[in-house]
């Protein structure tokens, strides 16, 4: 069964085509995310203040728990793609001249329509198992305790001994990496189109492969600019997110073309 199911989600996936973009487009998309918070910045800015604010309650609530807060953190990465489908919505509104607004990032989340919640589950148990996989890592092979940011500094990344920063990078990189490969067109693509989970996945793929880089451009943004936005106390997120949420309708639009398959109703 699970091997005629990928057979048809591959098939299904080459209705779909790959267009080819200079590699600096991913500026453009930016730039594209950023028009489209100001014209409708309400949703987006809400989303960034509510996650800002989960960010900094995790904070203080974990703050004595460096060694979890430092997966924690990276983990959200892996999760952010989901979070943003509403946004998605809010700029898929925008480019077709339809009004758009927080009802319209709400109601991306249809109750009868399982594709995105079965996908949201899956990037969950990725974060989850990024966090456990951290916290073990880094109580196991550390040299002290890590309490707070100053001890993670001392303990790991300066750490003399051992390579347990490189350990905890390249661990980290090796699941990200095929999260972002999954995700990176994927999720607009789930909210736009009718098709299922494992032909988006496909798609997302061989996006990627076929634009490299373009790709790896658009994952140190994407990574850059969360990591900027988590610096800044959490307050960057308010702005970072919802730009990268925009951005990242924008980066599917330009990649993927979609002519030959019906809207998601």
């Amino acid at each position: 069964m699970s091997n005629r199911m990928a057979e048809k989600a591959l098939q299904e996936s080459r209705s779909f085509g790959v267009r080819q973009v200079p590699t600096l487009r991913p500026l453009g998309w930016l730039a594209r995310g950023w028009a489209d918070l100001m014209k409708c910045p309400v949703p987006g800015l809400l989303h960034g203040l509510a996650l800002a604010v989960f960010g900094g309650a995790l904070f203080v609530a974990a703050r004595d728990h460096f060694w979890l807060l430092a997966g924690a953190f990276s983990g959200f990465l892996l999760v952010a793609p989901i979070l943003a489908t509403g946004l998605y919505a809010v700029s898929r509104a925008l480019e077709r001249g339809e009004p758009a607004n927080l009802g319209t990032a709400l109601a991306a989340w249809k109750p009868n329509d399982r594709r995105l919640v079965t996908f949201g589950l899956l990037l969950m148990l990725a974060g989850t198992g990024w966090v456990l996989t951290s916290a073990s890592l880094i109580t196991s092979m550390g040299h002290g305790l890590i309490h707070s940011p100053v001890d993670f500094l001392r303990h790991v990344v300066l750490a003399k001994e051992g390579h347990l920063f490189e350990i905890w990078l390249a661990l980290g990189a090796v699941l990200a990496a095929p999260v972002f490969a999954s995700t990176v067109v994927a999720l607009p693509l789930l909210l736009d189109r009718q098709v299922s989970v494992l032909a988006a996945v496909f798609i997302s793929w061989r996006t990627v492969l076929e634009q490299p880089a373009a790709m790896a451009l658009w994952a140190g943004l994407l990574l850059g600019l969360t990591g900027l936005g988590m610096l800044t106390v959490m307050l960057g997120l308010v702005v970072a997110l919802p730009v990268l949420s925009h951005a990242s309708w924008h980066a599917y639009r330009d990649l993927v073309d979609t002519s030959r398959l019906p809207e998601r109703s």
